[in-house]
């Protein structure tokens, strides 16, 4: 199953986020690899994810984008070490003003990103090609 092709995925409503956010559980990043274009309303998030959907441990490095972002904000995220890293645990949407809202992406030891968007507008693609990694995420109960 190793050979599974990359993962391009769009989300439009909640929903579709969850997926996104399962593709993306244990993802890591750096904080310098978040980068939020206020102008061109586009906050691009690269992480090292691992491949779930493949049955093997498999890393990959993917990017997951959002569009229509008015706002960003961070908590407990070290944004003046831009090579501390960053392991995502989950996407959330809250619902505001239809169809926009916020989306979160929580990471480990609490930390957290919320962007305000326009509408959920979420694009993650496979960037390159996959490697092996010595080690499956675990989570304690």
């Amino acid at each position: 199953m190793a050979d599974t092709a990359p993962l391009r995925l769009l989300a439009q409503d909640a929903d579709d986020l969850a997926i996104l956010s399962a593709a993306l559980q244990d993802a890591v990043g750096k904080v310098g690899d978040i980068d939020y274009e206020p102008k061109a309303r586009r906050l691009t998030v690269a992480f090292n994810r691992f491949r779930w959907e493949a049955g093997v441990r498999q890393r990959v490095r993917s990017a997951l984008q959002f569009g229509g972002v008015l706002k960003v904000q961070t908590r407990k995220v070290r944004r003046e070490r831009p090579e501390a890293v960053v392991e995502l645990l989950a996407l959330t949407f809250e619902p505001a003003d239809a169809p926009g809202g916020t989306v979160t992406l929580s990471f480990a030891g609490g930390g957290d990103l919320r962007a305000e968007v326009e509408c959920v507008d979420a694009v993650l693609a496979d960037l390159s090609d996959p490697w092996p990694t010595p080690r499956t995420p675990g989570h304690d109960a």
